[in-house]
C-alpha cells in the first residue's frame, strides 16, 4: 500500500477517491535518508482530499474536486517557521539549551524552549544559571539514561538518544506500534449541530465550523490553522500563566483568534465556549486536562455530537504517556536522530535531524485530516454522533520509519504525477502581508484543491488579545 493509500485509509477515506490525487515531484524538496517527502505529501494529501470532499458534499457537487500536491508547497510550509519574517526579522526557532549534548556513553537532547521547562533541567543538573558550557559539563558526567531520568523526575525535558533497534526494545515503543495511524473511537451522544450548504468561491469545507484550540507548540496549531484556512471559526485558548513563545504563535496562528482563560476561575466562560463548539482540539499530554474534566468522554457528554481531536507525543498509552514530548525529543528516542546522523559530515556517532520538524507538521496535516473527515461522516449518517480521534507523534515516527517504501527517490505514491524542476525556489511559496504584529512574511498553505483558498482570511494577532467569544 502506498503512503497516500495508507494516509487516507487511516483518517478513513473511499479509496475510490484516491484518483482526484495529482502531485508534481521535486527530487531535492525534504531530502533525508527516510521518506520524509513521501510522508510531506501523505499527511498534506489526505487533508486535502477530505476538505475537498467536505466540500464536496456540502455544496451539493457531483463530482469531489480535484487535489494537487506540489512538493514545493509542502516543504517551503513544513519548514513554515524558518520562512517567517517580522518586520525583516527571523524568529529564533531553538533556545541555546535546547539542543544534543554528549553524555559520559552517548547522547542525550534536550528540550527548554520555554522558562517552565528550562529551570527544572537546571535543578535536575545542579546548574544555577542559564550558562551553556556549565550545562554541557554537568550532563558529560552522566550516562544518558542517567540525565534523561533524572530531567524527566524533576519536570523537564531531556530524552536518551537511541538507536532504532534500541526503540524497538522499549515497552514504550511496543505499546505504540500496536496503535493504529489515527484511533477512531464513536460516542453513543448524538446532536451535532447541522452545517448550511455552502455555495459562491473561494470554496470553504469548514464554513461555520466553531473549532476550540487546546494545543501548542507545532502540531495541534498546524492543524487548526488549517482548518481556519477552510473556514472554520478557530479560537485559541491558552492559561494565561503559560504564555506562548511569540513568533511561533504568529508562525500558527493565520486564520485564528487568541484569548486566555484560567480554566479554574474562568469556567463558566469556557463551558459557555465548549457549549457552541462543533469541534474541540487538545495537545496537551494525556492526563494534563482530565484535572479540570476535560477527557474526550467528558467533553461528548456536556456538548452532544461534539468532534474531539487528541494530539501527544508519546500516545495515550504505554510507561511514557504521561510525559511532555516534542518533535526533536520524539526523533531522538525514536531512532531517526541515529539513522539521519549517518548522513552527516560530523564526528563518529553524531546525531542528526530530518530536514524539517516532520513529526510536528505531518501529524498536524494528518489531525486536520480527520477532523474534517469525522464531519463529513456526520453530514453522510444523518445522526450526528460525537466523534474522538487520537494521533501521537510517536506514532507517526513509527509510520515513517516502518510503514513506508524507504528511500529519497522513491516514485510518486499517486497514479497521476509529473517531475517538474528540481525544489530550488521556495520563493515560489512564499507571501507577504501586513498585520498588528508588523510586515510578515510567511509560507503560504500547502493544501490545495480545486475551487479552494489560496491563503488564509486573516493574519495572525497578538496572543491573548481576543474576546473569550465565538465570531
Amino acid at each position: 500500500m502506498t503512503a497516500i493509500k495508507s494516509a487516507w485509509s487511516a483518517v478513513g477515506g473511499d479509496p475510490a477517491l484516491l484518483p482526484r490525487v495529482s502531485t508534481v515531484v521535486r527530487e531535492r524538496a525534504l531530502q533525508a535518508r527516510l521518506p520524509v517527502r513521501e510522508l510531506a505529501r501523505s499527511c498534506v494529501g489526505a487533508c486535502a482530499l477530505a476538505a475537498a470532499e467536505l466540500g464536496a458534499r456540502r455544496a451539493g457537487l457531483t463530482e469531489v474536486p480535484g487535489v494537487t500536491l506540489d512538493d514545493g508547497a509542502i516543504a517551503t510550509a513544513f519548514v513554515s517557521e524558518r520562512h517567517l519574517l517580522v518586520d525583516g526579522r527571523a524568529p529564533v526557532v531553538f533556545a541555546p539549551l535546547s539542543r544534543f549534548w554528549r553524555t559520559a556513553d552517548g547522547w542525550v537532547r534536550t528540550h527548554a524552549n520555554y522558562p517552565h521547562h528550562r529551570a527544572p533541567l537546571l535543578a535536575a543538573l545542579g546548574v544555577a544559571e542559564e550558562d551553556p558550557d556549565a550545562v554541557g559539563a554537568a550532563i558529560a558526567e552522566r550516562s544518558s539514561l542517567e540525565v534523561e531520568e533524572a530531567v524527566y523526575a524533576a519536570g523537564g525535558l531531556a530524552v536518551a538518544l537511541r538507536t532504532p533497534e534500541e526503540w524497538a526494545a522499549h515497552e514504550q515503543a511496543a505499546a505504540v506500534a500496536r496503535r493504529p495511524l489515527v484511533e477512531h473511537e464513536r460516542s453513543d451522544t448524538t446532536r451535532a449541530r447541522a452545517l448550511p450548504s455552502l455555495d459562491g468561491a473561494p470554496l470553504l469545507p469548514a464554513a461555520g465550523v466553531r473549532v476550540l484550540d487546546l494545543t501548542r507548540v507545532i502540531a495541534g496549531p498546524v492543524a487548526t490553522r488549517t482548518l481556519a484556512l477552510l473556514g472554520a471559526d478557530v479560537l485559541r485558548v491558552d492559561a494565561p500563566q503559560l504564555p506562548e513563545l511569540a513568533d511561533q504563535h504568529t508562525d500558527t496562528g493565520f486564520g485564528k483568534r487568541s484569548t486566555t482563560l484560567d480554566l479554574a476561575a474562568d469556567r463558566r466562560a469556557f463551558e459557555e465556549l465548549l457549549a457552541a463548539a462543533d469541534v474541540v482540539v487538545t495537545g496537551y499530554r494525556p492526563g494534563a486536562l482530565e484535572r479540570f474534566g476535560l477527557s474526550a468522554r467528558a467533553l461528548t457528554e456536556r456538548r452532544p455530537g461534539l468532534i474531539v481531536a487528541e494530539l501527544s507525543a508519546w500516545g495515550a498509552y504505554g510507561p511514557w504517556s504521561g510525559r511532555r514530548g516534542f518533535d526533536s525529543l520524539v526523533q531522538a528516542a525514536t531512532g531517526i536522530a541515529a539513522l539521519e546522523g549517518a548522513t552527516t559530515d560530523g564526528p563518529a556517532g553524531q546525531p542528526g535531524a530530518l530536514p524539517a520538524q516532520a513529526l510536528d507538521h505531518g501529524t498536524g496535516y494528518l489531525l486536520a485530516a480527520a477532523v474534517l473527515r469525522a464531519l463529513t461522516e456526520q453530514l453522510e449518517d444523518g445522526r450526528g454522533q460525537g466523534r474522538c480521534v487520537r494521533l501521537s507523534l510517536a506514532r507517526t515516527a513509527e509510520w515513517l520509519m516502518h510503514g513506508m517504501r524507504p528511500g529519497p527517490k522513491e516514485s510518486p505514491a499517486y497514479d497521476a504525477h509529473e517531475t517538474a524542476d528540481a525544489y530550488d525556489a521556495p520563493d515560489t511559496w512564499l507571501t507577504e502581508r501586513s498585520s498588528a504584529l508588523g510586515r510578515l512574511r510567511y509560507a503560504l498553505p500547502p493544501v490545495s484543491f480545486e475551487g479552494g483558498p489560496v491563503d488564509w482570511a486573516r493574519p495572525p494577532g497578538v496572543w491573548g488579545a481576543d474576546p473569550a467569544r465565538w465570531a
